[in-house]
């Protein structure tokens, strides 16, 4: 058996001792809308809500292993890699220290201190990750203790692989395509290597958000690079750097292979899938679901499993993501319109509504204008037709108006 093959079992084998193996589910809503067999594997129903503990734990009990007396881990995350660390911590009864940026929402600090419980120290550093991150590698080193890094090990990669040895158990064969997520590459390249071994006819896509596409600029340039702007709102998956030790395992990887996944899109997607099938998804969770409808004419009659990898969604961000869902939807629009101030005129705008068309923003920007005041409409609708229809209605009554929902600096400012 190839050495990798046999790691990843062992680790597998190792990671029964923390939980039993995720769901592997097979999900008829979309089965029947891509005349396909879709599975998920339901990486959000781990005990952190997402793999992270299985390349933690992994990374952790070989250490412990090699040097049974380093007995203190660290690492910087704002998220679910921050979470399997600490409740890995607690199952090994080691110390944590575990660093996170002073912004990191007061519910993910809170979930962290749950799975780690006295195992764990949170330090609140930094405003920015790559601050934090600099002050826990100092830390280590100043204290002797171990980094974890995300996605940068191969204990880690080798843990994460033991999503891959339990889709090929639970399927009881191989599938024809896997769909993955891919930010630090750590999923990836363990997933991919352990299958590209035990079951080499499985093809694969890879999935990033548009806004963090470090990936597909790694395979651009044949090594990785460094994004200069990041989309955040994908936040497990929305790396400046893909890791060099997973990117030297996906090099293989062709670029046609990796897909990409804008924000808002991801959004209709977290919604369908909460609402139609009561799936928690968080935005990197929905990746692998979110790139179906491009590849519907790939993949129909063929089995594929998409990699559902995290459901730590925060439902104090809901509204923000039918936001986003509705624009990107084309059902809801911005305006900065320009109101004549004479007596009529609103009533007149208003009147161009249609029965489906809601006003959900409204608000004066200039009050005290002589002639004409600029108003900030938002408007909702139930389609996207609507919206040319009163645009034709609002020009030829000679309303001056701006749609500025694409305007991503106005947009961020007034709305």
């Amino acid at each position: 058996m190839p050495r990798f093959s046999k790691s990843a079992l062992d680790a597998t084998a190792a990671l029964r001792a923390l939980f039993d193996a995720t769901p592997l589910q097979r999900n008829d809503h979309l089965s029947a809308r891509y005349g396909a067999e879709i599975w998920l594997k339901r990486e959000d129903l781990a005990p952190v809500r997402s793999y992270k503990l299985r390349g933690a734990f992994n990374a952790m009990r070989k250490m412990r292993a090699a040097n049974p007396a380093q007995s203190h881990f660290v690492c910087a995350s704002a998220g679910n890699h921050a979470q399997g660390v600490a409740y890995a911590c607690r199952h090994f009864g080691v110390q944590g220290t575990i660093f996170m940026p002073v912004t990191t929402p007061q519910q993910k600090i809170d979930k962290t201190r749950t799975f780690g419980g006295d195992a764990i120290e949170i330090v609140l550093t930094g405003d920015y990750f790559d601050q934090t991150l600099a002050a826990s590698q100092r830390f280590c080193s100043e204290v002797g203790a171990h980094f974890l890094s995300p996605f940068d090990d191969a204990d880690v990669i080798e843990g994460q692989a033991s999503v891959a040895v339990e889709i090929l158990d639970q399927l009881g064969r191989a599938p024809d395509l896997v769909i993955l997520p891919v930010g630090g590459g750590g999923l990836a390249a363990g997933v991919t290597g352990y299958l590209r071994e035990a079951a080499p006819g499985v093809d694969f896509r890879f999935v990033e958000p548009l806004g963090g596409a470090s990936f597909a600029a790694a395979l651009a340039a044949g090594a990785p690079v460094t994004l200069k702007k990041v989309n955040s709102f994908v936040d497990g998956a929305a790396v400046a750097r893909v890791g060099a030790l997973p990117f030297s395992r996906l090099a293989w990887v062709r670029p046609e292979q990796v897909l990409l996944a804008p924000e808002d899109r991801i959004c209709i997607t977290m919604l369908e899938m909460l609402n139609v099938e009561g799936i928690v998804l968080e935005p990197a969770g929905a990746l692998s679901v979110d790139v179906l409808p491009e590849l519907a004419g790939e993949i129909a009659g063929k089995t594929v499993v998409c990699v559902t990898s995290g459901g730590n969604f925060d439902f104090e961000r809901l509204p923000e993501v039918k936001e986003r869902a509705q624009r990107y939807a084309g059902l809801k629009k911005y305006f900065i319109l320009r109101m004549p101030q004479r007596p009529g005129a609103l009533r007149e705008f208003l009147a161009m509504l249609g029965p489906d068309d809601d006003i959900a923003r409204f608000e004066y920007l200039k009050k005290s204008a002589r002639n004409f005041g600029s108003v900030l409409i938002g408007i909702e609708t139930k389609s996207a037709a609507n919206f040319a229809r009163l645009a034709a209605e609002l020009d030829a009554a000679g309303f001056s108006y701006r749609d500025i929902t694409d305007d991503e600096a106005l947009a961020e400012f007034l709305v």
